[in-house]
């Protein structure tokens, strides 16, 4: 019996305040309306002109300090400049406000004590506000003050306004809320970013012969078979059975290739010369720019490549008479066909081809709106207490998304809102939360990596069109010690469809594209070409500055989702078993009525029963109507909100420690030899089972296939007698006669039953299987 869901685990409706307020029904009339308006403080620190220089050559080494209470922000210094230009902007949160005045000061940089230059004071009473979509606010040059209030030598150009994080300075600027971190590198991990995977495409090399191979050893049949490599992929044929020194294949050889082209595809063809000793025969290097672009299932041309006992890249060697060589015959194209698996095929967020040609138009807008989260736990230890360095990575499509990180705070406040084109409504956006490890020195102390505090999944055609869903949705981790609620984050989400009837058409059309289809890839291909793709994306991502690492893009492609592990295997039984329960719950009642436990219910199928076999043509329309009605009736409980992570479904409140440590385990195990074996052994249990399962289904089939294969000749006289008998009754016999004695019989009363099976299941019992002809 499964434990209902924690009350904690289940998605909460909210009611947060919204683009300030500016609702109409569902729909919001703001362009950033999706989050809640927070106010900033900006100060945009231009240059600055003639400041005084302290030593003979009359210049200094100046640096601008923007202090507003007790949050203090400076910019870069300049060495021996008296006319600097820094063009930097202060960013200072109006929660966080306390000071009634903003003090900009300019500094000459010294090695004991830097030396006061001059300052500008700011009432905040009198700072004007700016909203886009206003033109940004033009800066003015302040004359420097010294401490009295009197007119000092210098100028600084400065732009002072009151604004949200709508303000297009927002994502560059240097935030009051991360005044603790200091550092290039470490400022530039805590900015919001917008990264774009890598345009994905599937190579095909079609291996199909070789000429005038020279093997070393002329006096053996040559074993030889052809490695290709692109990057860290390496695939080859097999050995060809034409041991000649014209060899054929013909296999196709599958690579995911990303633009832009870096790395070249290099060919070798080899020799198995011994069990563990392989000839180099040639080589050949193609570089991806000049390979054909197949946007169908026509085939491309095929092309001769010369082969060397060095590497020549095709297209860039030097012209020069050839009088020999050995040559690869092959048919190589890029497949712009095919939609590139990066993600779970459960969980894709995007299903169009790699050739932009072939795309189809957009047909809606998907707006996410990360507002705030709650009750995050503490991640990791600094300065003896606990404390989390938080921030959001969005993913839908090619489009990545990545909010600034929240320093210090259990109850991060984003606020940031962004756009998503949608191209197919059965599609999931996926927001993951993290606690960023790389601001303290975490990339010297040891390249830590990025903690995971839990992800959300919204599926788009779960989605209402046109209206705002607000939800605090629970993030949930699965830990060796169980599943554990890491705290809530809150979103505002949105689809708006640009066109019904697009969208409706949708339905109509194959998930993948249609290369699929016609040229389907075998699973094994598709396994193993994801697996590929990912690594290329989270290598590709984690090149980016910052960039996004590769423990963050893994855990939002669920790579590694596909590893055995028993709550897995539990959940998806029970899945199947749910599915079920329909058909089951109505064999149970068909088999009270034909018990005759309601008799009222007995008579009213019976009448039934009659109509439908006296007026066949009632059969159809009576049931597509009674599922028209149904669909009805549940409309008024249709779902009101996203679906979310389901702890009891997944069976991850009632896993055991040893099944959640055999999942968390490491592929090869890493685990002590008596853990193994008595896993090793459960696992055969239950693979016992199962085997005994499906045996007993290869029995009823097998019987089914013996009734015409005279295996036993009596049982297959019988039943071609019967075959028989029957077609003559039949012929002779109205159908409908047939069908009301059939059903009579089959709905007869208790009093004319008997506990013994019928007869034509004993029949079909002893019919033989080739189980005797098991070992």
């Amino acid at each position: 019996m499964q434990r209902p869901p924690h009350d904690d685990f289940l998605l909460k409706e909210t009611k947060p305040h919204l683009g300030g307020g500016k609702i109409t029904g569902d729909k919001l009339t703001s362009t950033y309306d999706l989050v809640e308006q927070m106010q900033y403080l900006y100060v945009r620190v231009v240059k600055a002109k003639d400041l005084p220089g302290k030593d003979v050559t009359g210049s200094c080494d100046p640096y601008v300090e923007v202090k507003l209470g007790n949050y203090k922000g400076t910019t870069r210094h300049f060495e021996k400049k008296s006319n600097p230009e820094w063009n930097q902007v202060f960013a200072f949160s109006k929660d966080r406000i306390q000071a009634s005045v903003l003090e900009v000061t300019v500094k000459d940089k010294d090695v004991v004590k830097d030396d006061f230059i001059g300052r500008v004071l700011f009432d905040m009473n009198e700072i004007p506000k700016r909203v886009p979509p206003d033109s940004p606010l033009a800066p003015q040059w302040y004359r420097l003050e010294d401490r009295k209030g009197d007119k000092a030598k210098g100028e600084l150009m400065l732009a002072v306004w009151m604004g949200t994080q709508a303000d297009e300075a927002f994502p560059e600027a240097w935030h009051s809320d991360a005044a603790t971190v200091s550092g290039t590198d470490a400022l530039a991990n805590i900015r919001s970013k917008v990264y774009l995977s890598p345009k994905l495409w599937y190579l095909r090399v079609n291996v199909i012969e070789a000429q005038d191979l020279q093997p070393s050893d002329k006096g053996r049949y040559p074993e030889v078979y052809v490695k290709a490599i692109l990057g860290n992929q390496a695939l080859r044929t097999r050995i060809s059975q034409s041991r000649t020194i014209n060899p054929m294949w013909n296999e196709d050889l599958m690579f995911v290739a990303a633009e832009p082209f870096e790395e070249p595809l290099i060919l070798t063809v080899e020799d198995r010369v011994a069990p563990n000793k392989d000839e180099v025969l040639g080589r050949c290097a193609i570089p991806l720019q000049y390979i054909d672009r197949r946007l169908d299932h026509k085939p491309v041309n095929t092309r001769w490549y010369n082969l060397d006992k060095h590497i020549i890249v095709e297209g860039e060697q030097k012209k020069k008479d050839i009088k020999f060589a050995s040559r690869i015959h092959m048919r190589i194209c890029l497949e712009g066909g095919y939609h590139v698996l990066d993600e779970s095929t459960h969980y894709s967020s995007d299903l169009r081809p790699t050739a932009k040609q072939l795309w189809k138009s957009s047909i809606g807008v998907l707006e996410v709106g990360i507002l705030n989260a709650q009750g995050l736990m503490p991640m990791k230890t600094k300065d003896g207490h606990g404390t989390t360095d938080a921030y959001c990575v969005a993913k839908y499509g090619q489009k990545w998304v990545r909010t600034r990180t929240i320093i210090d705070s259990f109850i991060p406040r984003w606020n940031e809102q962004y756009t998503w084109e949608v191209f197919d409504p059965c599609t999931v956006v996926t927001i993951g939360v993290f606690d960023n490890c790389h601001l303290h020195g975490g990339d010297k102390a040891g390249g830590g990596r990025d903690s995971r505090i839990g992800k959300v999944r919204i599926r788009l055609s779960t989605l209402e069109t046109d209206r705002v869903y607000t939800h605090s949705y629970p993030l949930l981790v699965l830990h060796p010690t169980g599943v554990k609620k890491m705290g809530e984050i809150h979103l505002a989400v949105r689809f708006t469809c640009s066109s019904l009837l697009n969208m409706m058409h949708m339905y109509t059309h194959p998930l993948l594209p249609k290369m699929h289809y016609i040229h389907p890839l075998t699973v094994s291909q598709l396994d193993s070409l994801r697996h590929q793709a990912t690594l290329i994306v989270s290598m590709r991502l984690s090149r980016a500055e910052p960039p996004l690492r590769k423990e963050i893009v893994e855990y939002m492609l669920d790579v590694g989702s596909h590893m055995w592990s028993m709550r897995r295997s539990k959940a998806n039984f029970f899945r199947v078993m749910g599915v079920l329960s329909g058909l089951i719950a109505v064999g149970k009642w068909f088999d009270q009525i034909c018990n005759w436990k309601n008799p009222i219910t007995t008579v009213l199928i019976h009448i039934l029963f009659i109509i439908l076999v006296m007026y066949p043509e009632l059969i159809l329309p009576t049931i597509f109507l009674y599922l028209f009605l149904i669909g009805l009736w549940y409309y008024r409980w249709r779902p009101r909100h996203p679906p979310h992570m389901d702890t009891r479904l997944s069976h991850a409140d009632s896993a055991n420690p040893d099944e959640l440590d055999e999942e968390f385990d490491t592929f090869p195990t890493s685990r002590p030899s008596d853990i193994v074996r008595m896993r090793y052994d459960r696992l055969r249990s239950i693979a016992g089972r199962i085997q005994t399962v499906v045996g007993d289904l290869a029995t009823q089939g097998e019987r089914l296939q013996s009734l015409l294969s005279w295996r036993d000749p009596r049982a297959t006289a019988l039943f071609v007698i019967f075959c028989l008998v029957a077609a003559v009754v039949l012929y002779v016999t109205p159908f409908q006669v047939v069908a009301l004695l059939t059903g009579f019989y089959v709905l007869r009363h208790p009093r004319f039953r008997h506990k013994l099976p019928s007869v034509p299941l004993n029949f079909f019992r002893r019919l033989p299987a080739r189980t005797d002809c098991m070992l």
